[in-house]
Order: C-alpha cells, then structure tokens, then sequence
C-alpha cells in the first residue's frame, strides 16, 4: 500500500495530534498571493497529465476526502485543485443530510455506492466521517438510524472509528489511494467569511441560519475533530490538517500534496507487448495503404 507523502500538515499516526497546535494561517515565509496562484496553476497542470496516466493505466483510484467547518472553503478547494482535470476522469459528490433510504443501511452504505472506479479520480465534499462529526455533537440525529439497542452510546464511536479503518484499509488494498484533507479555519476567518455571505449580494444564497447554530457549538466540534483525526490517519488513509486562513495556500498546499502523491504512485502508460506491436504494425500498414 502506498505511504503518506512527506508535509509539516501530516497528521501523526501515532495519536498525538493536537488541535491546539495546528495552524489556521499559514507560516511567515509564505509565498506573495500571486505566487501562490503561479503554483497552483503548475500543479492543475500537473495533475491533469498524471490523472491522464492514471485512466490509462486503470489499476488505481484516487479518492479525496475534504472535512472542515462551514466557510473553510472545501467547494472552492475543490473546484481550484481540479480544474484541469478531464470531467470523463474525475466525480464529485457531496454528502449532506442522509435519505431515508440511507438511513436504512449502515452508515458507510450511501459513500460506497459513489467510490471511485479504477483509473478515476474520486473527490468526497464531506463523507462517512459526518457520522463522527455531526452527529456525535448531535446524538439525537442517532434516533433515525435504527442502531441495534445492544451498542451503548459511550462505545459507539470507537466502534465507528474501526468500522472506518477496516474500510479505508480494504480500499486500499485494492488500489484506492485516500488522501484526507481537513481544512482548519480559525473561528474568527469562519466569522468573517459568514459576514461575506450577509453582506455581499452574490454571497447570500450561500447563507444559511444553520450554519450560526453549528458555529455555536464549535468547541464540541473541535473535540470531535480531534479524535476523528488522530483515530483515522494511518499511513494507508493519511489525514492532512491544512491551515485554511488563506486560501491561496490552502489551494496551493492540497494541490502539492494530491500531485506528489499521484508522483509516488507507480502508474505509467501502458507498455505494449509484442503481439500487440505486431497487430499495431499491421494496421499501420492498411492504413497508409490504398483503399
């Protein structure tokens, strides 16, 4: 399986993540905002060539994972880093409140049906880990989940946190390469840019009265993501904690990380064997021929 690509924003594999300590803005000797785009753009180019070698490839999948808090800029991420990737290549999907359908199955259920097939880019805006998140600050969302009556509550989510490893780890045994990405803002970037969307008119569809409610118990939160984060990131299922203060370094970052890990990979054009070089010289031969 393939290993986690060196960063500062790795979250450790050993559980001693801590929260506190990670970032929202983005070091001193950041880049100007226009070098960042600069490296940006080479890396949309980038990862549009290795996404191609990756189709034809057509033994690996690649599936993105984004979490954060409302406004961190999970949807612009998304559209920034993929941008040059082939559509016929690459499936978005976002995750919101589960159907009554999917409220019928087990909660990894709803996000399997939508993984990536092989020589595919799959991105997950939001995923299985609201089941960690939302809903462990709000139990109540349990009721509807019809859980057996024999799992307490208090075992649960570290019951949820294997369910979770097991899966990420069979994935990966069968060529899906996870990269996790948790953008962290800050509670003040987060107030902010929930201004934007009142104040600013091209904004306000975005709104949503929810979003103060959920903005209010952000120390729960904060809680729950810690936990997630250091049960969930393995060497096969990395989480990367992306300081998302700026976003002209957070694109930069997660773009750098998903094409450096596309690099490690071993994926190449396919070779051709010498049955096929045989058939392929024929054909060239009929078609620079004459009708």
């Amino acid at each position: 399986m393939l290993k986690a690509v060196a960063s500062p924003y790795l979250v450790p594999f050993d559980g001693s993540f801590k929260l506190s300590k990670s970032p929202s803005e983005p070091p001193r000797n950041v880049p100007e905002k226009a070098e960042l785009k600069s490296d940006l753009e080479e890396s949309v180019k980038e990862l549009a060539e290795l996404q191609k070698m990756l189709y034809a490839h057509d033994r690996y999948s690649v599936l993105l994972v984004f979490q954060a808090m409302d406004a961190a800029g999970k949807d612009s991420t998304i559209r920034a880093v993929l941008s040059g990737v082939d559509p016929a290549g690459c499936e978005v999907y976002s995750f919101k409140r589960p159907s009554e359908t999917d409220l019928d199955h087990d909660f990894l259920w709803r996000t399997a049906l939508c993984l990536p097939q092989r020589g595919r880019i799959g991105v997950f805006n939001r995923s299985y880990y609201e089941e960690v998140l939302v809903v462990r600050v709000h139990p109540e969302y349990l009721d509807k989940q019809k859980l057996p009556d024999e799992v307490p509550l208090e075992k649960l989510w570290s019951q949820r946190f294997d369910s979770i490893r097991d899966h990420e780890k069979h994935l990966a045994r069968n060529g899906t390469v996870i990269i996790k990405f948790w953008l962290n803002v800050s509670q003040d970037e987060q107030r902010d840019r929930l201004l934007a969307r009142l104040d600013e008119p091209e904004k306000n569809w975005k709104f949503e009265s929810g979003d103060l409610d959920e903005r209010a118990r952000w120390k729960d939160y904060m809680k729950a993501y810690e936990e997630m984060l250091n049960a969930t990131s393995t060497a096969h299922a990395p989480w990367y904690a992306i300081p998302a203060d700026s976003k002209s370094f957070m694109r930069a970052a997660v773009a750098d990380i998903v094409v450096r890990t596309l690099k490690s990979m071993d994926i190449h054009w396919p070779v051709l064997d010498a049955a096929e070089k045989a058939r392929f010289a024929e054909m060239r031969k009929r078609l620079a021929g004459k009708p």
